[in-house]
């Protein structure tokens, strides 16, 4: 019987490139999901009964044990940018991480990987980063082999960045960013994908951190990004106080209707991981330990970024035919 993984969040952005590669390796494929009735897109991505998702809360031991029965590698992808309700960094992004590692080192799971962040750190004064650092610490006390991979920011087809501001950039003439001097070195989700696999498959372990072949600043990223999608913004770097205010009231409004509005604008712990450049650290083990060579931004931006353009995948049709001679 072929080897079976089962990937924790595995229909997720990240998750489910993870799952298209192994499937093609042959390897069956666990989809562990709160809500598996939305996760039904992953069966085709292998044979019949190859590809399947299932029920998991990372927040319960029983659910995790079942869940990961049988398996040969469990991957967890599971990661919050903001808290909401019970899903808060402390119990999804820490203990959550724990409990996987806990739990396949007890059932004798041989293989871990674990999908953290570039910027993890327990003294940060970010929740976000603290959470992802003790995250991996309760993955090595358990799992000590285990592959931790760090990525930077992660773009691709259903980004939640080159995306956003690009959606934002349909709104009117300015485009208000924050933390615009700040470093990015954006990372091809299907090359963390590629990482992600050589953990499971044994080819790898320890900490590596991911980031493509381009640094620049998110002004700059907002630059080619707006190059892209053919549109001309005023682009307007907001000071960090303003910021703060923003953040605090838009936390105000979801408290106040008792998270029937979910602030997914900005948060006071996304500015403060905004003051920090999130590139790969000096000397830190990455793709190239891998043998991969990560693609830049500029090779896909166009393939799913054309339809924020003003008039869609017809832009460069009519730009052309407005200089075409009579």
């Amino acid at each position: 019987m072929s080897q079976l993984v089962t990937i924790f969040g595995g229909s997720g952005f990240v998750g489910r490139h993870i799952a298209q590669r192994m499937a093609k390796e042959g390897w069956r494929v666990r989809v562990a999901v709160r809500r598996p009735n939305e996760a039904m897109f992953v069966k085709p991505y292998g044979a019949v009964g190859q590809v399947e998702p299932v029920f998991c809360n990372i927040r319960d031991d029983a659910s995790v044990k079942a869940a990961m029965e049988g398996s040969d590698a469990v991957v967890n992808c599971v990661g919050i940018l903001a808290n909401r309700g019970k899903n808060t960094f402390g119990s999804v992004q820490h203990e959550g991480a724990e409990r996987i590692a806990r739990i396949a080192a007890a059932e004798g799971v041989g293989r871990m990987v674990h999908v953290s962040a570039i910027g993890a750190d327990a003294g940060s004064a970010s929740h976000y980063a603290q959470s992802k650092a003790l995250g991996e610490a309760g993955v090595l006390k358990h799992m000590p082999e285990a592959m931790i991979l760090r990525p930077s920011v992660i773009f691709g087809q259903d980004d939640e960045f080159f995306n956003r501001f690009a959606a934002m950039a349909r709104m009117g003439p300015m485009l208000p960013i924050m933390g615009g001097n700040t470093k990015f070195q954006p990372v091809f989700v299907d090359d963390v994908a590629q990482a992600a696999v050589m953990g499971i498959k044994g080819a790898a372990s320890g900490l590596y951190e991911l980031g493509g072949p381009e640094v620049k600043t998110l002004r700059g990223w907002i630059d080619e990004m707006l190059e892209v999608i053919h549109r001309k913004r005023a682009v307007i770097n907001l000071p960090f106080g303003v910021g703060r205010l923003m953040a605090g009231g838009f936390g105000l409004l979801q408290a106040v209707t008792f998270g029937l509005w979910h602030n997914s604008v900005i948060t006071g712990d996304q500015l403060i991981l905004l003051r920090s450049d999130n590139v790969v650290s000096e000397g830190a083990k990455g793709f190239e330990a891998l043998g991969i060579t990560p693609l830049a931004p500029e090779a896909v931006l166009a393939e799913y970024l054309w339809r924020f353009r003003p008039s869609g995948q017809y832009d460069a049709i009519k730009d052309s035919a407005r200089n075409m001679k009579i």
